[in-house]
């Protein structure tokens, strides 16, 4: 699963920075911006059947490779 989440963020933010620092800021960095955030949700649910709607979540809670696995690991759950 972990694998599969970073080759979509990978591909979403056309660099592999994301495969070798899972703590890289993606807004902070401009790697993912509210089109792609978006996209990435989608994504998600279509790939691991976990909605996740903007408003549920801080863009702290979300703006990290590391934080995106978590969250899409305990709505798994």
């Amino acid at each position: 699963m972990e694998d599969k989440v970073l080759a979509m963020l990978e591909e979403l933010c056309d660099d592999a920075i994301v495969r070798e620092d899972l703590d890289t800021e993606l807004y902070e960095t401009g790697l993912i911006d509210s089109l792609a955030f978006t996209e990435l949700l989608v994504q998600i649910e279509d790939d691991f059947g976990v909605v996740i709607s903007p408003s549920e979540l801080e863009r702290s809670e979300f703006d990290t490779p590391r934080k995106i696995i978590a969250q899409i690991q305990s709505r798994m759950a």
